[in-house]
């Protein structure tokens, strides 16, 4: 949906998980989506590089949330939301909603 105005896909989806969840981690996104990590890794990357995104260490993960400081936050938040609303539900169960843990 988003894939033409962001020019990836794997973009898209890193911010969708960002925007739902509020954080993740690069093997998480990667897991969910089934896409592979290293393609993760670098839009990741070229996300922070870009300041769309933040990075806070965890022990020995890096987890990645949507910059606070972005410039653009606001109208990125809210063009997700937009995007949000019209992915079909069925893709919004499968990748977007909460996960309970055993």
């Amino acid at each position: 949906m988003l894939e033409p105005l962001l020019g990836n896909a794997t973009i898209e989806k890193i911010l969708l998980y960002l925007h739902a969840y509020g954080e993740g981690y690069a093997r998480q996104i990667s897991r969910v989506f089934g896409i592979p990590f290293n393609a993760v890794y670098q839009q990741v990357r070229r996300l922070e590089n870009g300041g769309v995104i933040a990075v806070v260490s965890r022990g020995r993960r890096r987890v990645f949330r949507i910059n606070p400081r972005y410039p653009f936050k606001e109208e990125l938040a809210a063009l997700l939301a937009r995007a949000m609303a019209c992915i079909p539900e069925r893709i919004k169960r499968r990748y977007f909603m909460d996960r309970a843990r055993p």
